[in-house]
């Protein structure tokens, strides 16, 4: 069995890669790490999904596999993904189970397993996970019966405590904002829209409307046209995109530019300094930032701490050094006074908050970073290791590293959850950037083909 876990839990094509029968050893695997064996009472997991068609089929394979492992169960039905992780929090459940693959088309579905108090699991845990399954445990785990056997039950208000935490959390009201909200017709469709409503804000909602197939379907965080033309049509003063498992959160100004993740925590440090909230006077980013994150933080006396890429990654580094902020550039911002995860609903309100508070806008809060242009080629493999490791991809990388020098910069990374291998280059102009990813890429190329 290869690596089951991805960047971000295990994810694959529902019904082919990920299919029931894995997803119900997973659920028995994680249910048997997680949750204590000495306890006096049945372990409680909480199962949330988004709005994949998939997800119907998976939510049942992972609530058979918990209540047979006598787990109990509370089914929240569709959620975001960092409400799912809060509710673990909420009700003291010794483990939480989220299915979905986030940005990724329809066809793809996913698991994120999430330990006792909400948060995601680190490396080692992963493995246990893998290796129970490989071995087969799940055959011969002790199943209980009877009165042992798991119950299941439906949390029928979780959305409600969701939205009501979140907005307890916003430091300035939104009243006077009109924002459009795209909500990637996933599982942001009925929270966001109520959140900012909620917290003060003038909503439009796009979207919204999940029939099991259009999920992340030329819309969300991932394809923000739409979101810029419904902005400049309806006069709002900035636009709000979310992925299918609303734990990103990019932006666009009211003329329709795009803010991303690394801007929005450029604006959010900035705010929490000022109120004397940025523990340690530092903001975690990942490698993948752009150089203008850094640089801008260095002219404000701020001190950026990098991580690998993912946003699990960011939050060990957060609770390792008892930080307040962190995120990705991709929109996966992460505040733990208020959430153990990335939360996009979250981001979005404080993000406007911040707009609300200082009165500008947001094409203002966002110029204190200046972006060098970056390019990133998703090149498709055969494998990602090889593709990324390859005598010809290293000597050629490092020929680019020579050329930029201080003036740019070369990132190279096999991804977490597909047969890809990314190439991100930043450099003085574009034309340079994609000139130099473009040679990369080409050897990452002639290293791995794509099978068929």
């Amino acid at each position: 069995m290869g690596r089951l876990f991805g960047t971000d839990g295990v994810r694959g094509r529902a019904n082919a890669d990920l299919t029931p029968e894995l997803a119900m050893a997973v659920a028995v695997a994680a249910a048997h790490t997680l949750a204590e064996s000495d306890r006096s009472h049945p372990p409680l997991a909480v199962v949330g999904r988004d709005t994949r068609a998939s997800g119907e089929m998976l939510e049942s394979a992972v609530v058979a596999g918990l209540a047979s492992a006598g787990a109990n169960v509370l089914r929240v039905g569709v959620l975001p993904t960092p409400a799912v992780a809060y509710l673990v929090g909420e009700v003291k459940a010794d483990l939480g189970v989220m299915l979905s693959a986030s940005h990724n088309p329809m066809p793809d579905n996913g698991i994120k397993l999430f330990a006792a108090g909400g948060h995601k699991l680190p490396d080692d845990v992963e493995l246990e996970i893998e290796a129970a399954i490989e071995a087969n445990s799940a055959a011969t785990w002790h199943r209980p019966t009877g009165a042992g056997v798991g119950r299941v039950h439906d949390l029928l208000d979780g959305a409600d405590h969701y939205v009501q935490h979140l907005v307890s959390t916003v430091p300035h009201r939104l009243d006077g904002l009109k924002v459009v909200v795209d909500c990637a017709n996933g599982a942001a469709s009925e929270v966001a829209p109520v959140a900012y409503q909620e917290a003060g804000a003038e909503v439009i909602s796009i979207h919204a409307e999940p029939d099991g197939l259009n999920i992340n379907d030329d819309c969300g965080s991932n394809h923000i046209d739409a979101l810029r033309a419904a902005v400049v049509e309806h006069g709002a003063h900035l636009g709000i995109a979310h992925d299918g498992d609303a734990d990103r959160c990019v932006a666009v100004t009211a003329a329709g530019d795009e803010v991303d993740g690394d801007q929005i925590l450029a604006i959010l440090a900035l705010a929490m300094r000022e109120a004397g909230s940025l523990t340690g006077n530092t903001l975690v980013a990942t490698v993948m930032s752009n150089l203008g994150l850094r640089i801008a933080m260095s002219e404000a006396g701020i001190r950026l701490v990098e991580t690998k890429v993912g946003d699990r990654y960011v939050l060990e580094e957060l609770r390792a050094s008892g930080l307040a902020l962190g995120g990705e550039q991709s929109g996966h911002i992460v505040m733990p006074e208020y959430a153990t995860t990335g939360d996009g609903v979250l981001t979005g309100l404080h993000l406007m908050s911040r707009m609300a508070a200082t009165g500008k806008s947001l094409a203002e809060l966002a110029a204190v970073v200046t972006k060098l242009p970056q390019v990133l080629i998703n090149v498709p493999v055969g494998d990602r290791t090889v593709g990324a490791g390859a005598s010809g991809v290293l000597a050629a990388t490092e020929q680019a590293e020579a050329e930029l020098g201080t003036t740019g910069r070369v990132l190279l990374r096999p991804s977490g959850t597909e047969p890809l291998v990314r190439v991100m280059v930043e450099a003085a102009t574009v034309e340079i950037a994609q000139t130099v990813a473009e040679r990369i890429a080409g050897e990452v190329r002639l290293a791995s083909p794509p099978t068929a």
